[in-house]
């Protein structure tokens, strides 16, 4: 098993590095405390547009409802078809102001609950989960931005009891990567509800160019590391993770309620033009007369 620490897949977060003390204690501040994180398998061939007309109707019923909670999804770019939408709160008691404002505006609860039986037919599964935000774990991270378009996650599933190991572990690697100069950045999450240990590092992208830049970076980091302690990290790794995967994801802006400030600021990609109504279906031919 091979863990990559160097080139993090983040969720959605995190843009361009910073350097120093103050800059990084100031964007942690900005970060949201709270993801909750619905995740829907979506059936082979009813994505793409079909899948943006289901959800278009739970943006639309929040707008009109002027909703002051956003939204922003993520397409799979990577691994299975499936879409994240992730909802971030300052504090578990918002999100629970946020449910209980829900509960007393019937009308809209009923036209959500109808848009998600309807997206219901387009789905295999879906599910859903509670991060809480970890600063100690986490490298020059960045708040999420208007010019997000991907999304880099690297998910880590901790064995049981080696939590402790995993986070000396992070730290391992995060003061090797201050120490090379890598522009690498990552917001860490961990697991509170919806399964086991687990921890996420997110890191948003402008481009797929920062992805190729980040090969840069990982030489910086090897390189300030030596043989010997990479060696030392993979071993750690083995002992304290059972599994880590990393994905690529994009924003999918049709599938997304995003903030208003976000929407001024790029109206060209946050609103885009509506889609075209699908095609009829030609009228069933006239049985031909008896002869």
């Amino acid at each position: 098993m091979t863990v990559n620490f160097v080139r993090p897949v983040l969720l959605a977060l995190s843009l361009a590095a910073a350097g120093g003390s103050v800059a990084v204690s100031q964007e942690t501040a900005s970060l949201p405390k709270i993801l909750q994180i619905t995740r829907e398998f979506v059936k082979p061939g009813k994505a793409g547009a079909l899948h943006d007309r289901s959800e278009s109707n739970f943006v639309q019923a929040l707008a009109r409802a002027k909703w002051p909670t956003h939204y922003i999804a993520y397409q799979s770019l990577s691994g299975k078809s499936r879409v994240l939408y992730i909802t971030r709160y300052d504090s578990y008691e918002a999100w629970q102001k946020d449910n209980d404002a829900m509960d007393k505006n019937p009308a809209l609860s009923a036209e959500l609950d109808h848009a998600a039986v309807n997206d219901g037919e387009l789905l295999d599964s879906m599910d859903e989960f509670v991060f809480s935000r970890q600063d100690d774990l986490s490298l020059r991270p960045h708040g999420v931005s208007a010019d997000t378009r991907y999304l880099d996650l690297t998910s880590f599933h901790i064995r049981p009891g080696k939590m402790h190991d995993f986070t000396e572990l992070v730290k391992t690697v995060i003061g090797i990567h201050q120490k090379a100069g890598t522009a690498t950045h990552w917001a860490a999450y961990e697991l509170d509800y919806g399964g086991s240990e687990e921890v996420i590092l997110l890191s948003g992208k402008r481009s797929m160019a920062e992805i190729d830049a980040d090969s840069a970076d990982d030489k910086k980091f090897r390189d300030a590391a030596g043989e010997d302690v990479m060696k030392d990290i993979g071993s750690r790794a083995a002992d304290c993770i059972v599994s880590s995967d990393s994905e690529l994801f994009s924003v999918n802006p049709r599938q997304s309620y995003p903030p208003d400030e976000w929407v001024k600021a790029d109206p060209g990609f946050w609103k885009p033009k509506p889609l075209a109504a699908p095609a009829a279906k030609p009228p069933a031919s006239a049985p031909k007369p008896a002869q």
